[in-house]
């Protein structure tokens, strides 16, 4: 007989347990987990990535084609010139006049608007009567649209009007100049009005960025015998690093791919002359008027890769710190 002490063990030696089966089923269902996310992923970026691939790349991928031919947009491009238009648009003095205008206007833009709207946006962001209205009034040509304001501001320079009646209303009639048609002084006409439209931008996105200081930084400085301008100076204006970086990427993009203001607001014969031309005027009138579609899809291309390049440059060596900081959880 076997004794009622004595406990019999199962072949090989092992105990029983119940733990097998159930870390199978953990397993199991965190396989189902991760597919059923899968599934969601999938399923919720699949039509963006379609829309993306059908409005983005498959477009850009026809520019670069018709860009390697001489078309004029009838029938299917058979004259095949590989290169020579992107050597054609970097041998002509007016593409080059507008790319030196693309340049005019990123740095202007990022050295006059900049400082304007730290300036304006630190004004108000200070407590005072009438404040809302006041942020009110400076983002208003924002939101006008850009065709009303390029016919606006072209009615007030052309020769004889608004603006030349007021500088000899106040006996500056020495200052009046053909402001749209002077060769030399028609971009940085192009240059204010720009200013005019879009600094009201960078102002409420630095408001933005200024609600976003802790009160608490500014407060002890100021009990620390800091003056209002060391406060912005050391405390207000680095933390607002990240927003002015993003302003100034925004602005560096915008400013290469400007496009509509130039067009309303410039004379047709002085832009035709290089003086008033961006790339993106360019590109249309010699790709859409003068039905040269394979040299303005190779300008297009051209505009492309200046703007690609630079976005990456810019993130590379001055949104890296910012991205890497909104990062959490990163792999030491």
């Amino acid at each position: 007989m076997t004794s009622a002490n004595q406990i019999r063990m199962p072949a090989g030696g092992a105990s029983a347990s119940p733990a097998g089966p159930h870390k199978a089923g953990r397993a199991s269902a965190r396989r189902a987990d991760n597919r059923r996310k899968w599934y969601e992923i999938i399923g919720l970026t699949t039509p963006a990535v379609l829309i993306y691939v059908m409005f983005v790349l498959v477009p850009m991928g026809f520019a670069v084609y018709y860009s390697l031919f001489r078309w004029r947009g009838v029938g299917p491009p058979t004259e095949f010139v590989g290169l020579r238009n992107y050597t054609l648009a970097f041998q002509d003095p007016i593409f080059l006049d507008a790319l030196r205008n693309n340049a005019i206007i990123v740095f202007g833009s990022l050295l006059i608007q900049g400082p304007i709207a730290l300036g304006v946006a630190l004004l108000l962001n200070r407590r005072f009567r009438g404040r809302a209205v006041f942020r009110l009034l400076v983002f208003v040509p924002y939101v006008l649209a850009e065709v009303t304001v390029g016919i606006m501001w072209k009615l007030l320079l052309t020769g004889g009007g608004t603006v030349d009646a007021l500088l000899r209303s106040l006996g500056l009639g020495s200052l009046v100049q053909a402001w749209l048609a002077d060769l030399d002084l028609v971009i940085w006409t192009l240059l204010a009005v720009l200013t005019w439209k879009y600094v009201g931008f960078a102002i409420i996105l630095l408001l933005a960025g200024l609600s976003n200081v802790p009160d608490e930084l500014t407060e002890a400085a100021a009990i620390d015998g800091a003056s209002w301008w060391q406060i912005q100076r050391h405390v207000t204006i680095p933390l607002l690093g990240p927003t002015i970086r993003i302003w100034m990427f925004l602005s560096m993009i915008g400013s290469l791919q400007i496009f509509d203001m130039i067009w309303v607001t410039s004379v047709p014969a002085v832009r035709s002359l290089g003086a008033s031309a961006t790339m993106a005027t360019y590109m249309v009138d010699n790709g859409f008027f003068a039905r040269l579609w394979g040299y303005g899809n190779a300008v297009a291309v051209i505009l492309f890769v200046i703007s690609f390049v630079a976005a990456l440059l810019f993130q590379r060596f001055l949104l890296r710190r910012d991205i890497d900081g909104a990062i959490t959880g990163r792999a030491k």
